[in-house]
This record gives C-alpha cells, sequence and structure tokens, in this order.
C-alpha cells in the first residue's frame, strides 16, 4: 500500500489498523501505524479525525504502556490538533486497565476543567474502574454528578455496575436503594441487575428476599440466566444446603437454561466440602454425559476432596484424568495433591510433583514450600528438607519465619537442636525476627533434652527482643522444669503464671498431679492445680 502512488486514502489504512488491533496484534499495528509515520505523513493522521492516532494510543493501552499514549497525545496537540472523545475515553480505559485510577480521576477533572464534554462511556468507564477497586463512595459521586448532567444520564450499565459493587461490599441495603433510584429514574433493571442483587442477598443469607426478588424478575418478564442460577447453586452448597441446590439445578432445566461447566463444579464443591467426595465424582460423570466438558477446576475440586479425605490414590487418578483429557494441571492441582501426599506420609513422593511442576514452568509459592516442609518433617525426612532449604535459598526465594519454624520445629523432634539454635540465630541476618511459636519451639526442644539453662536463657530473651510470651510458652517452660525435677523453680514459674493470669491447663496432668502432693505448694496454687486437674 505504502509503495502505491498515489497513496491510497488514509481510511483504506485506517480499516487496515483497526482490523490488526481487533485480532489483538497490537504491537504489529504500532509498527506499521509508525512505518507511515516515517513516511511524512503525520498530518494525514491527525486529519482522518484522529482515527489512526486513537488506534495507536488503543494499542498502547491495551499493551499497559499508557504513558506512551499520552506521549501520542502530546504529538496531537503539538501539530495544532484538537484530541476528540473517542481519544480521552481511549485513554481513560488505558489508566483503568493499568489500575491508575487516582491518575484517571485526576485526568477526568483536568479535562472536564478544558471544556470537553464527558459521555456516557467516559464516565462508564471510570465508574467501572473505580468499583474494580473497591472504590464504590468515589463511583457514587461520579454517579450522582451524571444524574445531575442532563445530557449524560446513567443507563442500566452503570446502575448495574454500582448496584454490584455495593454488594459484593455487602451493602446490600444501599444496593437496594439505588435500585429503586434507577426504577424512578425511568430505568429498567435487567437479568445483571437482578443477579447482583440475588449474589448480595444470598451472602448474607436472606433467602426469603432472594424469594421475592425471583418473583419480582418473572412479574417484570426478565429471566433469571445462567449466571443467575450459578449464583444460587454455589452459595447453597457452600452454605451445606445441597439439597435446595439440586431443586436449583432441576428449576435451571426445566426453564430451559443449560448448566455450564460452573453450574456442575459448584454442585461439586459442594459435596467434596461436605465430605460426599463420591457423588462429587458421580456430577462430574454426569456433566461430561451431557456433553458439558469438565474443566481443570472440576478435577481440582475432586483432588482436593480426595485428598482432604485421604484418599490419595484416587486423587492421583483425577491427576492422570486431567492430561488423558487433553487439559493442563494448573498451579492449584499440584498444590492440593502435594498436600495430599504429605498428609498421608509420602512428601518424598509430593518432591517428585514439584519438580515436575517446575518442569511445566510454574512457580511454587512459599505456602507451597511450607507444605513441604511440613510434610518432610513430620516424616521425618530432615536431610531432604535441609536439601530443599538450601535450594530455596539459592533460587533468591524469601523464606519467612513460618518456614523457618517448621524447620526448627522439625530439627527439634529429629534431635538436632543445636542445628535448630543455628537457624534461630541466623534469622537477623536474613531480615527476620524470630516470633513467639520460634521462642515456643526452641524452648521446647531445649527442655527435652534437659537443657534447663539454655531454654531459660532463651524464655529471658523473649521480651528483651520485642516479643511477648504467651500461655503456650509457660506451660512448655513449666513442663520442661517439672520433668528435670527442678520443682523449685517450677513453682516459682507457676506462681508468676497465675499473678500474670495464664493457666496450666496446657502441661501434662500427670506432673501437675505430682506437683500437687508437694508441701512447698502454697493454698492458692493447689486451687490452681486442682481446677487444671478438675478436681472439686
Amino acid at each position: 500500500m505504502v509503495q502505491s502512488r498515489p497513496l491510497p486514502p488514509i481510511r483504506k489504512f485506517d480499516k487496515l489498523f483497526g482490523s490488526i488491533a481487533k485480532m489483538k496484534h497490537y504491537s504489529a499495528a504500532i509498527s506499521l501505524i509508525r512505518q507511515l509515520d516515517l513516511l511524512g505523513i503525520s498530518r494525514d493522521l491527525v486529519r482522518s479525525d484522529n482515527y489512526t492516532f486513537n488506534i495507536a494510543i488503543n494499542c498502547f493501552c491495551n499493551l499497559k504502556r499508557v504513558d506512551f499514549g499520552f506521549s501520542l497525545l502530546g504529538k496531537i496537540m503539538k501539530l495544532g490538533y484538537e484530541p476528540n472523545t473517542l481519544t480521552f475515553n481511549t485513554l481513560m480505559r488505558g489508566l483503568c486497565i493499568d489500575g491508575k485510577l487516582a491518575l484517571a480521576v485526576r485526568f477526568f477533572d483536568e479535562i472536564v476543567k478544558k471544556g470537553f464534554q464527558p459521555n456516557l462511556i467516559t464516565y462508564g468507564t471510570l465508574i467501572n474502574g473505580l468499583c474494580k477497586i473497591g472504590e464504590t463512595r468515589t463511583a457514587i459521586l461520579f454517579l450522582k454528578d451524571m444524574e445531575q448532567v442532563g445530557s449524560c444520564r446513567p443507563g442500566i450499565v452503570v446502575y448495574s455496575t454500582i448496584i454490584d459493587s455495593l454488594c459484593k461490599d455487602k451493602k446490600v441495603d444501599e444496593a437496594f436503594k439505588t435500585f429503586s433510584n434507577m426504577i424512578e429514574k425511568g430505568v429498567t433493571p435487567n437479568v445483571v441487575t437482578y443477579t447482583s442483587l440475588i449474589h448480595g442477598l444470598c451472602n448474607l443469607g436472606l433467602w426469603k428476599e432472594v424469594k421475592r426478588l425471583l418473583s419480582e424478575m418473572a412479574g417484570r418478564n426478565v429471566s433469571p440466566n445462567a449466571q443467575t442460577f450459578n449464583v444460587l447453586v454455589d452459595i447453597l452448597c457452600k452454605q451445606g444446603m445441597l439439597k435446595e441446590a439440586e431443586e436449583v439445578l432441576e428449576l435451571m432445566t426445566q426453564r430451559g437454561v443449560e448448566p455450564d461447566v460452573f453450574t456442575y463444579s459448584a454442585l461439586m464443591n459442594g459435596y467434596c466440602l461436605h465430605g460426599k467426595v463420591d457423588v462429587g465424582r458421580r456430577v462430574l460423570d454426569l456433566m461430561a454425559s451431557e456433553g458439558c466438558q469438565p474443566d481443570v477446576i472440576s478435577y481440582n475440586i475432586l483432588i482436593n476432596g480426595y485428598s482432604k479425605s485421604k484418599r490419595i490414590e484416587e486423587a492421583l487418578s483425577c491427576f492422570r484424568d486431567i492430561y488423558q483429557k487433553g487439559l493442563i494441571p494448573d498451579k492449584f492441582t499440584y498444590t492440593t495433591l502435594m498436600g495430599g501426599l504429605c498428609d498421608v506420609g509420602r512428601p518424598l513422593d509430593a518432591l517428585v510433583f514439584a519438580d515436575e511442576m517446575k518442569a511445566h514452568g510454574l512457580v511454587i509459592g512459599l505456602v507451597t514450600y511450607s507444605t513441604l516442609f511440613r510434610g518432610l518433617c513430620k516424616s521425618q525426612h530432615i536431610d531432604e528438607a535441609l536439601a530443599l532449604f538450601k535450594m530455596i535459598e539459592c533460587s533468591g526465594l524469601h523464606a519467612d519465619i513460618m518456614l523457618y519454624n517448621i524447620l526448627i520445629d522439625g530439627l527439634c523432634k529429629a534431635g538436632k537442636v543445636d542445628s535448630a539454635n543455628g537457624l534461630y540465630l541466623s534469622l537477623p541476618a536474613k531480615g527476620l525476627q524470630p516470633d513467639i511459636c520460634s521462642y515456643n519451639t526452641l524452648i521446647h526442644g531445649f527442655c527435652k533434652e534437659g537443657r534447663l539453662k539454655e531454654a531459660t536463657e532463651l524464655f529471658k530473651k523473649i521480651e528483651e527482643n520485642g516479643c511477648v510470651p504467651n500461655n503456650c510458652t509457660y506451660n512448655v517452660m513449666l513442663q520442661g522444669f517439672l520433668e528435670n525435677n527442678e520443682t523449685e523453680k517450677g513453682i516459682e514459674l507457676l506462681q508468676v503464671m497465675v499473678d500474670g493470669g495464664f493457666s496450666a491447663i496446657n502441661c501434662k496432668k500427670n506432673l501437675l498431679a505430682n506437683l500437687l502432693s508437694n508441701d512447698r505448694l502454697n493454698h492458692s496454687l493447689k486451687v490452681v492445680l486442682q481446677n487444671c486437674l478438675g478436681i472439686t
């Protein structure tokens, strides 16, 4: 086209660029527009109602480079031309896509001050962006502004966006006020509006109001769609109302609305959450027989259900089914399966899946690593846990205090208290501060080995290091004294505990019973111990 003489009309170029952008080949569209610019026909691009430049701005915004979009705005103005409504709306959408809502609001105020008249799309874009980040209050201010501007009255999309956001904020009463105001303004609610309100009511367990609203929908000839039914099925299942969820599913099919993968998956999740994994499996089979193909989320639900029930072989079978169906396991699939393997004492198998997960380019987070560490330590695979810990350090991932605590606990239980103490001492250099769990675990480790001096020194350091001992701390220390025949120190600590409002309820009962017979125990402490032992 660029070699044709004379050049084709600019509208033909615009048609090409627009088509490429619609195919989401944003970088390609920008590259072609730049080629035209290099040919020295920038002014022609602007003369076409900014259409070409607007396409370029839209492409930059979709690539999350709204800054380049604003550079193009500057170029338009430098060439002496005025940007149009589409230009401003595109930039507004770009700021919202990029999560820069404060800048979007400021940009709106600036262009309005300069005489720009926002239209329905301008307001709608900004309100939608604000609601997505939970700034419903600010969005309502713009809604009121629209209601006052006669030339730009809000329609059903804007009202529905506000109502949905209020329901998500659990401000259902306010959502209904907006709903009533909308109807008074002559705007008719649609299925999206009603679905948002139903969702809000379901979350609050207001089922009578839900029924009333469904009746109102029928009175307005607004039919529930798949999303409406899905909301009902999902929340009924989560609240354990499985029979009612089945009734909604039956009503759904009676109304001619086809259940989708979300509907079936929500029902499966409900059964699995309440220990009925076999019924959940039957729902999966039913879904497939009805021509609705399960997705990876459907299988994840079953894998989670089987894992929680410690039916790990069936969970592994589901995992293999994912590949057989041409699906790809996601991060949740692997994490759930690894957790299930650890729970049944097979952490080494879980490590194999961790390697497979990384081979597929999935990032393992600290929560998953914590699950692996807990499983390895619980099964006394300390060497493997330490090797994994070194690998995490070498990978540049920064372990948090919870992960350190798991490893400290595992080392103590394996009788490697000195190694556990070494980890504890290394925390400040790693930029971490031990928490009360770190202290309790290590104190228990010292006490178990009869190293009361070190346990006592560590106990004294708790408050010095800005931490506060809790009931568990005192009970661990008390138990350590009593198990190592330091009865006098145990009595002294018990008095401190009573004075501080702590209880010895978590200490071993046989140790407390032996202490109760000690003559050096005063009456008030005897009463405390009797209460702990349930002696009246």
